[in-house]
């Protein structure tokens, strides 16, 4: 006997009928003898439809109390699910995150899990009951409920498979496993038998929506067995481990891409380190995530800075600067947005020299423009125009022959 962790995203709990397809899935797992853990997402688009309404009534709504709506949307799945087990025969409960003992720090609508307490899961699976915990939440050390950001149900999943020492942890979603991009964009799209932990944290940071980064970071560290899998269709999906035995000529794995992207550039700085430590300390404090970094220094001249942040975090972003101007000494900033994110990666960089080169020529000679660029070992990123997002991973991913790649059945 042993135990599996499985997570269901929203489109496989969407309907009444889809809620009956997952007990299948549940139950398939249970009869095999190993003690089970679920953990699901909120139904469908219910997500969008809360943030819908609080927006119907502020611009910006308090996060402390988005949390607070954003959470019953996983409540609603977890008891559903947990009544049709029972009426199928099974012992099952439902448990919220802070009732399963998700402790997280207190940042709302982006938490991190601090500390999981393993004794309410334990306490029902030594009773025999197949165990659904709703992801995406957790609680404070003050008792304040917390959401861990959009896909943050993955994250769940692998923090209680982690904790419990699970065998395994499944994520079932509506795709069959983890693509050379996403296929709903790029018809060429293949899905790949195997990939690293550090490849698929550099596609979830970058824009790859089948993983959550948090999921990844917590699977790398634990070394947590995990696999992305359909939960419509009945076939092996994409594993993810520490090093690939598979497909091992590909230089390039995967393109992500990522929308919504606005730059800023600060003007008029002073020479000094302190002034740039200073904006991104500021930015950090008030939970700002910067990405791609440019300074541009020239003899006899002020520098500028530039950087990328989410368009949701724009409207914080110049409140802060507008208030911190003075402090932080700059003269003025601008901001750019309708930008998008273009990335290849792919771990056979590190040994193949004039990948970056090859991406810019490809994209050079598709007229697409490069506005700013970031690199690491085995990922670049360049920041182009929306409007060129999908023709730029296109022409990449044929260009680096992930076309190619064997379908697997």
């Amino acid at each position: 006997m042993g135990l599996v962790v499985q997570k269901f995203g929203g489109t496989s709990v969407a309907t009444i009928e889809r809620i009956k397809n997952t007990v299948k899935r549940v139950i398939a797992e249970k009869e095999k003898g190993n003690d089970v853990v679920v953990v699901v997402s909120a139904m469908g688009k219910t997500t969008d439809q809360l943030v819908s309404l609080a927006k119907e009534l502020s611009t910006y709504p308090n996060k402390r109390e988005m949390d607070m709506l954003l959470s019953t949307g996983e409540q609603v799945t977890i008891s559903l699910l947990s009544i049709a087990l029972i009426e199928a025969g099974y012992e099952a409960i439902s448990l919220t995150g802070w009732q399963a003992g998700i402790l997280t720090e207190n940042v709302p609508s982006n938490a991190r899990i601090l500390n999981i307490d393993q004794s309410a899961i334990k306490k029902q699976l030594d009773a025999k009951r197949i165990v659904i915990v709703a992801g995406f939440q957790g609680i404070t050390s003050d008792l304040q409920i917390t959401t861990l950001g959009r896909g943050g149900s993955d994250t769940t999943a692998v923090a209680l498979a982690a904790a419990l020492d699970a065998d395994k942890c499944m994520i079932y979603t509506d795709v069959t496993g983890v693509f050379t991009s996403d296929p709903r964009f790029i018809p060429s799209a293949r899905k790949l038998i195997a990939i690293s932990y550090d490849e698929m944290l550099e596609l979830a940071n970058l824009g790859a929506g089948v993983l959550h980064s948090r999921a990844v970071e917590f699977a790398k560290n634990y070394n947590v067995q995990l696999e992305v899998c359909s939960s419509m269709v009945d076939e092996e999906g994409t594993v993810i481990e520490e090093e690939v035995k598979v497909e091992k000529s590909l230089v390039v794995r995967g393109v992500a891409f990522e929308d919504e992207i606005t730059r800023i550039t600060v003007f008029g700085l002073n020479n000094e380190n302190t002034n740039l430590s200073s904006i991104f300390t500021t930015l950090a404090s008030h939970n700002i995530n910067v990405d791609i970094i440019i300074q541009n220094l020239t003899v006899g001249e002020n520098p500028y800075l530039s950087f990328t942040i989410k368009h949701d975090d724009l409207h914080d972003t110049i409140q802060l600067l507008e208030a911190k101007q003075t402090e932080l000494g700059f003269d003025h900033f601008e901001y750019e947005s309708g930008l998008a994110k273009v990335s290849i990666i792919g771990s056979g960089m590190i040994s193949n020299p004039g990948v970056a080169a090859r991406m810019f020529e490809c994209l050079t000679k598709n007229d697409i423009q490069i506005k700013m660029v970031s690199t690491s070992e085995i990922k670049v990123s360049t920041v182009l125009e929306e409007s060129e997002m999908i023709k730029a991973a296109e022409v990449l991913h044929t260009e680096f022959g992930l076309d190619a790649v064997r379908q697997e059945a």
